[in-house]
């Protein structure tokens, strides 16, 4: 997922080069939102990762 939010951060630098200011602050706007998702993600899988496995 970080990726996505890489690749459409590099799209929306390019954009903004080349003077489209629509596409550029779209692109930005779904890179911001898919590294929040992200940063929530690893979050939660580290919090759940941390507890460890009960042997019984």
């Amino acid at each position: 997922m970080l990726s996505w939010a890489l690749t459409f951060l590099v799209i929306a630098l390019i954009a903004a080069i080349l003077g489209f200011g629509g596409v550029a602050g779209t692109a930005v706007g779904i890179a911001k939102i898919l590294f929040v998702v992200f940063i929530v993600l690893f979050l939660i899988t580290l919090l759940a990762g941390g507890r460890g496995r009960i042997s019984v």
